[in-house]
C-alpha cells in the first residue's frame, strides 16, 4: 500500500486544475492544466489498505489500482505504467473519458471523498509517453495466422494490439479517413486532443498493426469476402444508430443528431474543410439529453461562438450526493458538472419535447411542457406548454444500437433481443467471427470496450491457436455493479 496512515493525513480530494474558462473557450485545447506530480502522489497516498479492493470489481478491466498507486506515491515510475499497461492498452483514453466507476466503488468513498483514481491514472501514461517508457513491444515469432478487426474504436484496437502481440498479422479496417471511430470524431479535442491516438497508432504500427482507413467493410468489401480472405474476423463497428425522437417538426431542418455535429467539428479541428458545416455561431442552441453527448454539443457550440445554449432534460435533476437506494458500491446516478457546464449554457431539467416550431421549413423554436409522472411514465404535462426558441437543435439522446443491416443480409448473423450482433460465452457469433465492444453489447463505457476487445482477442487466439496466454478479463454476460445495469 502507499502510505498506511494516507487517508487520514490528506482527506481532501484534489484533482488538475482545469484553464480559466475565459481562456479556455478560445481555443479547442484539453481544458485541464499542466498536472502537479507532487499533488498526484499526495493523492495516491489516500490508498489505504482496505483489505478486499472493491475498485478491481468497479473497474471491467480489473486495473491493479492498488499496485501503482503505490508505485507512484513511491515515485516508481517505470513500474507504475508496467502494472497499469498490464490490465489496459489505453489509459490514457480511460484517464480522459471514463466515468470512473472505480471510484464509486473505493471503499474510502464510504465516508470521504474517493481516491482520485482516474486522475493518477492519466498522469502514470502522461509521465511515461514523456519518459519515454511506451515502446513497440514487438512479437518475438509470427504464427502465420491473419485476422482483420472491422472498426478502429476502443475495443477494435485493444483487440488488434493484443492479437498482433501475440503474433499474428492483423488488419484493422475503418470506413472513415482516420483511426480512431468515436474517439477521434465523437469526442472533441477540449476533452482529449488527437495526438493521444495518432501515438497509439504509431506504436502499433511499428509492432506490426496494418491499418486499411476508407473501407467501408460491407460496400467496398462485402463481409464474406473478408471472411475468405482472413482466418478470423472481429466485428467492432460499435453502436452506431443515434436514437430518434418522434415529435412535431422533427423534419425542419436545423434539427440534428449529436454526432453528426460533432463529427463535423472535430474534422474541421483537425484541419479538414466541411462542406455546409453545422455551426452554432450566432445561433441559439438547445440540446435534447443531458448526458456526456449533450456536454460535448454545449462544450463544441460554446467554442462556435453560440448566442445561446438550452440542455433539456426530461427527468429529475439527479442528487448531487448518493442517494440511499443507490448504496456503495453501486454506481449512483449523480448530478455531474462537466467543463463545458461551467463555461456556458443553461441546464433545465423536467423537459419534455412536444414539438419542434419552424417557418418555411426552418427550425425556430421547440415547444416544451413540464414532465409529469403518469403510471410511471414520463408525460407532458398539459397547459404547461411553451416555446423556447432555437436555430439550431441537437439530439443528443444515445444510441439505439449497432448498425446491422448489412451485416445481417451478408453473413445472415443472428441479433439479440436488443437488436446487438448476438454471440456466445468467447464473444464468437459464427466460426471465425467474433464481436466485441458496443456491437455486441450495446452502448456502453469505454472501459468496458477496452476490456471486451482484450477478452475477444482471448477467444480468437485460442481458436486459432488451441491456447492463449492472453487474458480473458470479462465474460459478455458480466454486467456493472450498478443499480440501473
Amino acid at each position: 500500500m502507499a502510505d498506511p496512515r494516507g487517508f487520514i493525513k490528506i482527506t481532501e480530494r484534489e484533482t488538475a486544475t482545469r484553464r480559466p474558462v475565459s481562456v479556455r473557450i478560445k481555443d479547442w485545447r484539453e481544458v485541464y492544466a499542466e498536472r502537479n506530480g507532487e499533488v498526484v502522489k499526495r493523492q495516491a497516498s489516500r490508498c489505504m489498505d482496505c483489505g478486499i479492493p472493491f475498485c478491481h470489481q468497479g473497474c471491467p478491466l480489473g486495473n491493479l489500482i492498488p499496485e501503482w498507486n503505490d508505485l507512484t506515491h513511491r515515485g516508481r515510475n517505470r513500474e507504475a505504467i508496467d502494472r497499469l499497461h498490464a490490465t489496459n492498452n489505453f489509459p490514457e483514453f480511460t484517464g480522459r473519458l471514463c466515468p470512473a466507476p472505480c471510484e464509486s466503488a473505493c471503499v474510502l468513498g464510504i465516508n470521504q471523498p474517493a481516491v482520485t483514481i482516474k486522475e493518477i491514472e492519466v498522469s502514470i501514461i502522461d509521465d511515461a509517453f514523456d519518459a519515454g517508457f511506451v515502446m513497440p513491444n514487438i512479437p518475438e515469432r509470427l504464427t502465420g495466422k491473419t485476422i482483420a478487426v472491422v472498426g478502429s474504436g476502443p475495443a477494435g484496437l485493444a483487440a488488434a494490439q493484443q492479437l498482433t502481440r501475440a503474433g499474428h498479422t492483423v488488419a484493422v479496417y475503418e470506413r472513415d479517413d482516420r483511426i480512431g471511430g468515436l474517439l477521434r470524431y465523437g469526442i472533441p479535442d477540449f476533452k482529449m486532443e488527437k495526438h493521444h491516438i495518432d501515438r497509439r497508432v504509431f506504436q502499433m504500427e511499428a509492432e506490426g498493426t496494418r491499418f486499411r482507413t476508407g473501407v467501408n467493410v460491407g460496400v467496398d468489401i462485402s463481409w464474406e469476402e473478408l471472411r475468405k480472405r482472413y482466418d478470423a474476423v472481429l466485428i467492432a463497428t460499435g453502436a452506431m444508430v443515434p436514437r430518434d425522437i418522434t415529435v412535431p417538426g422533427r423534419e425542419l431542418e436545423g434539427v440534428h443528431f449529436a454526432m453528426e455535429y460533432l463529427t463535423q467539428a472535430n474534422k474541421v479541428v483537425a484541419g479538414d474543410r466541411v462542406a455546409s458545416q453545422i455551426n452554432a455561431h450566432g445561433k441559439h442552441v438547445v440540446i435534447l439529453g443531458g448526458g456526456d453527448t449533450g456536454a460535448d454539443c454545449l462544450g463544441t457550440a460554446t467554442r462556435q461562438g453560440a448566442l445561446s445554449v438550452t440542455t433539456l432534460a426530461i427527468g429529475k435533476q439527479p442528487p448531487v450526493t448518493r442517494p440511499d437506494d443507490q448504496p456503495w458500491p453501486s454506481v449512483p446516478n449523480l448530478f455531474e458538472v462537466a467543463s463545458a457546464h461551467e463555461e456556458f449554457g443553461e441546464r433545465l431539467y423536467l423537459h419534455s419535447t412536444v414539438e419542434f416550431v419552424g417557418e418555411n421549413g426552418k427550425l425556430t423554436g421547440v415547444k416544451v411542457a413540464d414532465t409529469e409522472f403518469v403510471d410511471g411514465m414520463r408525460l407532458p404535462k398539459p397547459g404547461t406548454e411553451r416555446v423556447l426558441k432555437a436555430d439550431l437543435v441537437f439530439l443528443a439522446l444515445g444510441f439505439a444500437g449497432p448498425e446491422t443491416e448489412i451485416l445481417t443480409s451478408q453473413l445472415q448473423t443472428p441479433l439479440d433481443s436488443r437488436g446487438n450482433v448476438a454471440r456466445g460465452n468467447r464473444y464468437e457469433v459464427a466460426d471465425g467471427l467474433f464481436v466485441a465492444g458496443d456491437a455486441g453489447r450495446g452502448q456502453s463505457l469505454i472501459v468496458w470496450a477496452i476490456a471486451e476487445g482484450r477478452a475477444a482477442a482471448s477467444a480468437i487466439d485460442e481458436y486459432l491457436e488451441g491456447e492463449t496466454e492472453l487474458p480473458f478479463p470479462v465474460k459478455p454476460t458480466d454486467r456493472p455493479i450498478s443499480v440501473y445495469s
